[in-house]
C-alpha cells in the first residue's frame, strides 16, 4: 500500500526500478567570428540545464558522453585540471563536462579515435565541431573530412577519423569539406536502439542549432509508506534492503514523519541505521507515523531494493458496528409511530475503550440535519458490546429521512480504523393526509335542520381519526360555538362541566375523542345554530366546511298529536309524535281500544323505548295483538296517549304546518288493522 514516486515495482520479478524518461538536448555552434561571436553561441543544454557554454579553443572536436542509465553527462574534470584521455584541460565551469581534441594534426585525430574506442557500449555520444572562419584565420591549418580520410595511408584502409565517424552513423561527414558547423549524436554500438542524428550548417555565416531527444532512466525515487497508527506509544523502527550491483552505488535514507490528527505532518528524523528507537516520538501529539525512503543511484540508475520496513508500537483499541449482533429499525412508518432503533458496537481488539461518544443525526427530506444528543456509552473492554438504543418520534419527519449513527466520532479516542464505526440508514414516514370524521348527536339522535331539541340537550361530538399513533388528546382539536336567536356567537371553552373533553385512548384500538356538551338554552320556539369544527393532530380538518345545524328550543313541556305509521298496517305499526321542553315526560302510555271503547292493549313507556325531546318514532311496533298476545280481528281500532310530567299532563303542541287534528276526535286517533 506504499506510494511510489519516480520508482516502480515489477509485479513479476518483485524488483524496484527507476522508470524511463526522455530528455531534450539543444546544441548550438557556429564559425568564429561570423556565426559564432562568443562562448554562449557554442552551447549544449540537457533538459534545459546548460552543460557546455564554451569550446575553449578553435579547430576542435568537442565530445559530451552521457550515461544511458542516468542520462547524466560524464565529467571530464575540474577547471584547470588535466583533461582525461588526452583531451583539453577544462578551461572553466562551463567546459567541465566536455572532452575537446584538436583535429588539425594526425596525432590529435588518433587521440580522438582512441577516445571513441574507449567509450563504453550503450553510452550516448554528442560530437560538435569548433571550426573558425578560415578567412579570419588564414595562417591556421584547417583540414576537413577528406583530409582526415588520408590518415588511412598511415593506419591502414578504413582507419581514419572520417571512417570512424561515418561508421558511427554520421552519414553526411563527407559534407564537411569546407568550413561549416555541425552536431552529431549517436549511441555507442546501439544504433538499432537509437538512430544517429546530425545537423550541419550551410556555411560560415549560418549558426547551426539542433534539437533532439534521448531516453534513459530516472535516478531519484521515493517510496512513501501508508500512515502507521494510531498508536498509544511508539517503540522502534526496523528496515532491510539489498542492492542489485556490487559494489553498491545506491544512496538511501529514510525520513520519519509524525502525523497529527489534523493530518499535518512534521519531519521528525532522517535515519540510515537499520534499527532505530522511536521512543522520542510523543504518540499523544503524533498518533500516526509515516515513512519515506529516499532512493538515489546516479551511476547505475538501479534503486536499492526495499525488503521490509516495520514499526513496533503499542496499539490503540478497535471497534466496529455489529448489526449481526443487534440491529433493529423499521424502514417505513406511519406519522406519529415511534421508530425504535437498536444497534450493537463491539470492541474487536485486545485494548479497552474509555466511555464512548455517540453521534446521532437525522437528516430530513429538506436536507436539514437534526442532531440528537445521546449520553456517552459505557467503557468497553475487549470483546464487550455496547448497545445503542433510541426512540425517534416521527411526527416531525414525514417523507424520506436518513439516519446517521457514528461511534467514537471526531477522533474522540484514538482507534485503529474508523470506516467500520458508522452506518447510514434511510427510513420513510408516511404523511397523514386523511381528514378525521366528525359525528354530532343531540340526546343520542342525529337531527335535521330546524328539528326541536331539549332546552338542555346532551350534545355528543365524536372526532375520529384513522391514524393509530397520533392520539386526539388535546382540546385544541375541537371548537364548539352556538349562534343565539339574536345572532350573537357564543364560543365555549373546556373549563367547566358544560363542555367536557374525553381524549382518545389508542389502547382501545380506536383514535376517537369525545366531547360532551350540555348547554342550557332557554327559548320559546327560538332557533339556535350549533357550529363545530375539528382537526386531527396533523392539522387535517374534518371536512372542508364547519359542521352547522339549526335547531329549535321550546322550553314549555308539550306533546303533539300522536300518529301511527303505517296506517293501515298488516304486520306492525310504530308511533310518531313530537315532545317539547327540557326532559321527556316521566310517564307515558298508549291505550288501544275497540270502537266500543274497550281497552285491548296498553303500551307503557318502558315498552315504547327511549324517548327524547323533539320528533320521536318509537322503537316499539304494535303487532295487532291484545294484552294477552292474542291476535285481534281485522278492523278499526282507536288509540289515545296519556302523559305526565311532574304530576301534570302535557299540553298539546301544534306546529304551524300541523294539520293532523282531522285524524283525532276528542283526543282519540283511529287506526286500521288489515291482515
Amino acid at each position: 500500500k506504499s506510494a511510489l514516486f519516480h520508482i516502480k515495482l515489477d509485479s513479476t520479478t518483485r524488483q524496484f526500478s527507476f522508470p524511463t524518461k526522455t530528455i531534450q538536448l539543444v546544441s548550438t555552434n557556429g564559425n568564429f567570428p561570423t556565426s559564432l561571436t562568443g562562448g554562449s553561441d557554442f552551447a549544449l543544454s540537457i533538459d534545459a540545464a546548460t552543460y557546455i557554454n564554451n569550446s575553449c579553443d578553435s579547430r576542435r572536436l568537442v565530445f559530451v558522453i552521457i550515461n544511458p542509465a542516468t542520462l547524466f553527462p560524464e565529467k571530464n574534470g575540474a577547471t584547470g585540471s588535466p583533461g582525461r584521455f588526452g583531451s583539453d584541460n577544462p578551461c572553466g565551469p562551463s567546459t567541465e563536462y566536455q572532452f575537446g581534441f584538436d583535429y588539425g594534426t594526425v596525432a590529435g585525430r588518433l587521440k580522438i579515435m582512441k577516445f571513441m574506442d574507449s567509450i563504453p557500449s550503450g553510452y550516448y555520444v554528442i560530437v560538435k565541431n569548433s571550426t573558425p572562419n578560415p578567412i579570419a584565420f588564414p595562417s591556421l591549418y584547417l583540414p576537413y573530412a577528406q583530409d582526415w580520410a588520408l590518415d588511412a595511408n598511415i593506419y591502414g584502409p578504413g582507419i581514419s577519423l572520417t571512417d570512424k565517424l561515418r561508421n558511427a552513423g554520421f552519414a553526411i561527414i563527407d559534407s564537411f569539406s569546407r568550413s561549416r558547423s555541425w552536431t552529431f549524436a549517436y549511441r555507442k554500438n546501439s544504433n538499432t536502439i537509437f538512430t544517429p542524428v546530425f545537423s550541419m550548417s550551410a556555411g560560415v555565416n549560418e549558426k547551426n542549432s539542433f534539437t533532439f531527444e534521448i531516453s534513459g532512466n530516472e535516478t531519484d525515487g521515493q517510496i512513501s509508506s501508508p500512515k502507521f497508527g494510531p498508536s498509544r506509544k511508539w517503540n522502534s523502527f526496523h528496515w532491510r534492503d539489498t542492492n542489485l550491483e556490487s559494489p553498491s552505488t545506491d544512496s538511501v535514507s529514510i525520513q520519519v514523519f509524525g502525523i497529527k490528527n489534523n493530518n499535518s505532518a512534521d519531519l521528525l528524523a532522517t535515519v540510515k541505521a537499520k534499527d532505530t528507537a522511536l521512543n522520542f516520538i510523543n504518540a499523544a501529539n503524533y498518533p500516526y507515523v509515516q515513512l519515506k525512503m529516499l532512493n538515489n543511484d546516479l551511476v547505475n540508475a538501479t534503486p536499492s531494493q526495499l525488503i521490509y520496513w516495520r514499526i513496533n508500537a503499542d496499539p490503540v483499541p478497535e471497534g466496529a458496528v455489529a448489526p449481526n449482533v443487534i440491529f433493529k429499525m423499521k424502514d417505513t412508518l406511519e406519522r406519529g409511530e415511534n421508530l425504535e432503533f437498536s444497534l450493537a458496537f463491539k470492541n474487536i481488539s485486545d485494548v479497552a475503550f474509555d466511555s464512548l461518544k455517540i453521534k446521532f443525526i437525522i437528516t430530513d427530506k429538506n436536507n436539514v440535519p437534526h442532531v440528537i444528543q445521546l449520553p456517552k456509552g459505557k467503557p468497553l473492554i475487549s470483546n464487550d458490546t455496547l448497545l445503542i438504543t433510541y426512540t425517534i418520534d416521527t411526527r416531525s419527519y414525514t417523507g424520506i429521512n436518513t439516519l446517521f449513527v457514528e461511534v467514537n466520532p471526531d477522533n474522540d479516542q484514538p482507534e485503529q480504523f474508523h470506516f467500520n464505526n458508522f452506518i447510514f440508514k434511510n427510513f420513510f414516514v408516511k404523511g397523514d393526509n386523511y381528514n378525521p370524521l366528525l359525528d354530532v348527536t343531540f340526546d343520542g339522535v342525529h337531527i335535521l335542520n330546524r328539528d326541536i331539541v331539549s332546552a338542555r340537550p346532551h350534545i355528543v361530538v365524536k372526532l375520529k381519526d384513522e391514524n393509530k399513533f397520533l392520539a386526539l388528546n388535546d382540546t385544541s382539536v375541537v371548537k364548539v360555538q352556538i349562534r343565539y336567536p339574536d345572532n350573537s356567537l357564543h364560543p365555549y371553552k373546556f373549563d367547566n362541566d358544560t363542555l367536557r373533553f374525553t381524549p382518545a385512548d389508542l389502547a382501545s384500538g380506536e383514535n376517537t375523542a369525545t366531547i360532551d356538551f350540555t348547554p342550557l338554552l332557554p327559548g320559546n320556539d327560538d332557533e339556535y345554530e350549533l357550529i363545530v369544527s375539528g382537526k386531527d393532530a396533523s392539522g387535517n380538518t374534518a371536512g372542508q366546511l364547519e359542521y352547522r345545524v339549526t335547531f329549535r328550543v321550546i322550553s314549555k313541556p308539550m306533546i303533539s298529536n300522536l300518529l301511527n305509521y303505517p296506517n293501515p298496517f298488516t304486520t306492525s305499526t310504530a308511533f310518531v309524535f313530537t315532545v317539547t321542553g327540557t326532559v321527556p315526560p316521566q310517564n307515558m302510555r298508549i291505550q288501544i281500544l275497540t270502537i266500543t271503547g274497550k281497552i285491548v292493549r296498553e303500551i307503557t313507556k318502558d315498552e315504547l323505548g327511549p324517548l327524547h325531546i323533539g320528533r320521536n318514532i318509537t322503537e316499539f311496533k304494535w303487532d295487532g295483538t291484545d294484552m294477552y298476545g292474542q291476535r285481534l280481528a281485522n278492523g278499526v281500532y282507536l288509540y289515545r296517549v296519556l302523559t305526565n310530567l311532574n304530576g301534570k299532563s302535557l299540553d298539546k303542541y301544534k306546529a304551524e304546518d300541523d294539520n293532523t287534528d282531522k285524524y283525532f276526535t276528542k283526543g282519540y286517533g283511529k287506526m286500521y288493522l288489515m291482515r
